[in-house]
């Protein structure tokens, strides 16, 4: 690996490090406990002739915010491939998600619907970001090297994510000293991770080129409409080759169900401790750090290990331990088992995000690679709207999170079966 493959991988695991500082401290940690405690009120927000607990509501957030990039993510991304802009989309989206958590931290208790939409905008937006993110890695990854990249990516982004969730929680639990109230050191620990976000992201616009060319004739600028219009009959094209790709798109299938449990877990994990097991903001977050410092080790073995017995297998072996996870938090009532919980999750949490990306990535085209990350960042976004809202919907029936905590082993199990068909469809499309 020479010295500019170096930095440009060190440039693309810089993102990671510098977006999950959202994910993790706002997203997960310390956003649903405050919505929950300080936004929506204990007896619930009436909405359309209905009361929704805060649990209800947050599982719609997450799941309107999911939609859009269902609807935009694979136009954005033909639109990138065609007009040769990966990084200045990435630049573009990155700016406006870390504005919208600069603006959740300024937003005050009880202003219900101005933080619904800036965290629509803010989930927006990080999705979108990923989709010209991840386009990347089949550019800047020799082959056989994209199950280990893509491994030190998500582990600069546990590890980063993990050391702002830390400065956060010792500046919240020191909030005397500033002579802030502990909501207010909460809603300024979240501002700051949108400085963070943008900061550290600097490093990535400034050390990875751009590795799209524009497929424009010269002096040929289409303009917005324009590129739209190519953006979708791009996608239409793509999609009508999809029976010649059989073994890319069942994937994608595969993914977006057992990403489904994933991600119902990632997102309603602490909201589920607060409300149904009763647990205090401080442990909950400490657990997060655990999972985040724990997941750091976890991204870069299952890295390794997908190169010694393929990258599906070793995905196929991680769903297994998902099944077993999911069992497990049924039954958990302490502190304890929670944290237990946390480091499983943690264990195993890298490795299915890195192994899927990186999977992916020897299944599409290079040159196309923003378009088809369009198409992952969709079917990635799809399983985030089913999840999250049958997780809701559940908890609104029946009064508790433990039977959607059940039903979440069937994501799992489905995805495992699909990834094994997947394997046969591709020997198949490799036969001469």
């Amino acid at each position: 690996m020479d010295s500019d493959q170096k930095r440009r991988i060190f440039g693309w695991a810089m993102y990671d490090w510098a977006n999950s500082a959202y994910i993790l401290s706002v997203g997960t940690a310390l956003l649903p406990a405050y919505f929950a405690a300080a936004v929506v009120p204990k007896s619930g927000l009436p909405v359309l002739g209905t009361t929704l607990s805060a649990t209800s509501l947050w599982g719609y957030m997450v799941s309107l915010s999911a939609a859009l990039i269902f609807l935009c993510g694979p136009v954005l991304g033909a639109v990138a491939d065609f007009s040769g802009s990966r990084k200045r989309f990435l630049i573009m989206f990155s700016l406006l998600g870390s504005c919208a958590v600069v603006g959740l931290g300024l937003c005050p208790p009880g202003l219900v619907w101005p933080l619904v939409l800036l965290f629509v905008i803010a989930h927006f937006s990080f999705a979108g970001a990923n989709i010209f993110y991840d386009a990347f890695l089949p550019h800047i990854a020799r082959p056989g090297q994209e199950d280990r990249i893509s491994g030190r990516g998500f582990a600069y982004g546990y590890f980063g994510g993990g050391v702002h969730l830390a400065l956060c929680l010792a500046f919240i639990g020191r909030h005397n000293w500033f002579g802030l109230s502990e909501a207010e050191a909460v809603r300024t620990a979240m501002a700051s991770a949108g400085v963070w976000w943008f900061g550290f992201a600097l490093i990535t616009f400034r050390l990875l080129p751009e590795t799209a060319r524009p497929q424009t004739g010269p002096g040929s600028r289409p303009g917005p409409a324009a590129l739209i219009r190519i953006g979708l009959t791009r996608v239409r094209k793509t999609l009508k080759k999809a029976p010649g790709h059989r073994s890319t798109f069942l994937f994608l299938i595969a993914f977006m169900i057992y990403n489904d449990g994933v991600q119902t877990v990632i997102s309603m994990a602490t909201i589920y401790g607060k409300e149904e097991l009763g647990l205090e903001t401080p442990f909950l977050i400490l657990t997060l750090l655990a999972i985040q410092f724990v997941a750091v080790p976890g991204a870069l073995v299952f890295g390794r290990l997908g190169q010694r017995i393929t990258a599906r297998r070793a995905l196929i072996l991680s769903l297994v331990i998902w099944s077993g996870v999911a069992l497990y938090a049924y039954f958990i009532t302490t502190t304890g088992e929670y944290l237990l919980l946390g480091i499983l999750v943690g264990v195993v949490l890298g490795g299915t995000q890195s192994l899927s990306r990186s999977l992916y990535a020897t299944l599409i085209p290079r040159e196309n690679a923003a378009e088809y990350y369009g198409f992952y960042s969709v079917f990635a976004k799809l399983s985030v709207i089913w999840g999250p809202l049958l997780f809701a919907a559940i908890n609104q029936l029946t009064g508790s999170s433990r039977p959607a905590v059940l039903f979440i082993i069937t994501f799992f199990v489905t995805g495992l079966v699909l990834l094994i068909l997947v394997g046969r469809y591709e020997e198949k499309e490799s036969l001469p």
